[in-house]
């Protein structure tokens, strides 16, 4: 146990901070469409989304990417008697519901709508759009803004969806600082195309940073893209293909997904600080002799000792933290030092 303490000053010793570390994270459309010969990808009893593996899901090394879905909304020309047809109701107001809100506060207000736009005014709806949710363990606390990228093959024949220059949708215009939007779902931003088949002023889908959540409007695949064997194009899909089946489309044409990912380190940084006329003697019973000093040769001289270690107690003076030094440090009453430690949480 310490003989003395040294209180902090909370004022001047003591500061908090933030880190974020951010990571690149390439999703290639090998694994997303065909390099295991689907067998990384894992389809449920429910029928409401597809999970996609970086490995064969079986195996013990599997790890989850992200979660695939399509959704319309009850407005949606292609809502009616189709394939799954409530269940891709029920997924498109669950997305908006928990990611966007209601239209007003009251109970009998409405579900908004997916926009491509930040105007929130209604317009620009898309009611037909698919859903990529990424798996918390690549976007980690949040996707980075600006960092997003989903390439897209845009060919009109099945058998070679990446024979034409594709489709690549980013945030481009999104920084941290401006062109997003905060919604009950966290922050957001439109996805835009150069693509000269879409105005390239106008979004095609919105990204949700803190969610992880991709939504893109289905009208990206033209009436001419052929998505499936049956030569079916988005619309077909969405209305003949149960969910699973359209998700299968949609992989079929998925080149590249990348973005950065965001870690959130937050850290106490304690100031310790030693006066020359402090801790100028050790604790440690063998520093001395009997009543002499070991490291001293004659009384007079000064008194020698060795930092360590830092603990750090409560009010109570229970130790809570300990932070080891790489090299003893030498203490004497002619030299003060400042050690900064770190606490990361």
């Amino acid at each position: 146990m310490p003989t003395q303490y040294e209180p902090f000053n909370t004022s001047q010793d003591v500061t908090t901070t933030k880190t974020l570390l951010h990571e690149v994270i390439p999703i290639t459309g090998s694994i997303v469409s065909g390099t295991y010969s689907d067998d990384n990808i894992k389809n449920y009893s429910h029928g409401m989304f597809q999970s996609v593996y970086d490995y064969p899901y079986l195996s013990s090394s599997a790890n989850h990417i992200f979660d695939l879905s399509v959704g319309y909304d009850e407005e949606s020309g292609l809502s009616g008697s189709s394939v799954q047809n409530k269940k891709k109701i029920n997924l498109y107001n669950q997305y908006a519901q928990v990611l966007l809100g209601n239209t007003g506060s009251g109970p009998a207000d409405g579900i908004r709508k997916f926009e491509n736009d930040l105007s929130n005014d209604g317009t620009g709806a898309m009611k037909e759009v698919l859903f990529i949710n990424m798996s918390r363990l690549i976007t980690k606390d949040q996707i980075k803004k600006g960092s997003f990228s989903l390439s897209l093959g845009a060919s009109s024949s099945f058998v070679t969806p990446f024979a034409h220059p594709n489709l690549v949708l980013q945030d481009s215009l999104a920084t941290e600082r401006s062109n997003f939007q905060r919604e009950q779902g966290g922050e957001y931003g439109v996805l835009y195309t150069s693509s000269v088949a879409i105005n390239a002023d106008s979004g095609v889908g919105n990204i949700f940073y803190q969610a992880g959540i991709a939504v893109v409007t289905a009208s990206i695949f033209g009436p001419t893209v052929m998505m499936n064997t049956r030569n079916d194009n988005i619309s077909g899909v969405l209305t003949g293909s149960s969910i699973s089946g359209a998700c299968d489309a949609i992989r079929h044409r998925v080149s590249n997904i990348s973005f950065n990912n965001t870690t959130e380190i937050n850290s106490k940084i304690y100031f310790c600080r030693v006066a020359h006329n402090k801790f100028n003697f050790s604790s440690n019973p063998s520093y001395k002799d009997g009543a002499q000093i070991r490291v001293m040769d004659a009384p007079g001289d000064n008194p020698v000792s060795y930092i360590t270690t830092i603990g750090l107690y409560s009010s109570t003076n229970e130790l809570l933290a300990t932070a080891k030094l790489s090299e003893p440090l030498r203490k004497d009453p002619t030299n003060e030092l400042t050690l900064r430690v770190r606490l990361d949480y």
